[in-house]
């Protein structure tokens, strides 16, 4: 299969070291759909675009999609990830700041797993009450209509 050249304004901006939305998507492992849509919330900006409309990013905005990446891979909140966006773009940030999100945010996660462990629990709970046979007697049933 043959590939197909690109217009020759997008060829001059990818020989100035600019990339694509599929090169900006494989250096910072996140697709394309998800790159268009942290653009329309605000969240990341090509650093241009060219006349015919294809989205230009350079090396900043790639290292950016991978700060937005790592951080959802941790479980930050698109809010989170734009409070840590600004903290990461303020050269005069206090380091504190980035701390007391980080750990507010593993103190939520350690409550999540709490609950979590607690819901394993009481269904496994309910699983050895369940015969698990051909009557319809069901505890687990049961207990979810509050019986």
């Amino acid at each position: 299969m043959a590939h197909k050249p690109f217009p020759p304004e997008l060829a001059d901006a990818l020989e100035q070291g600019l990339h694509n939305i599929g090169q900006a998507s494989k250096l910072s492992g996140v697709s394309a759909k998800m790159i268009r849509h942290y653009e329309s919330i605000g969240l990341v900006q090509p650093s241009s675009r060219t006349f015919a409309n294809y989205r230009l990013f350079n090396e900043d905005d790639v290292h950016r999609l991978r700060f937005v990446r790592r951080a959802r891979t941790l479980g930050f909140s698109i809010e989170q990830i734009r409070e840590l966006l600004a903290l990461w773009d303020d050269p005069k940030r206090a380091s504190s700041e980035v701390k007391k999100l980080a750990q507010a945010h593993a103190d939520a996660l350690g409550e999540k797993i709490l609950e979590l462990q607690s819901m394993q629990r009481t269904l496994q709970t309910l699983a050895k009450r369940c015969h698990g046979d051909s009557r319809p007697n069901c505890p687990i049933l049961d207990d979810l209509r509050g019986g």
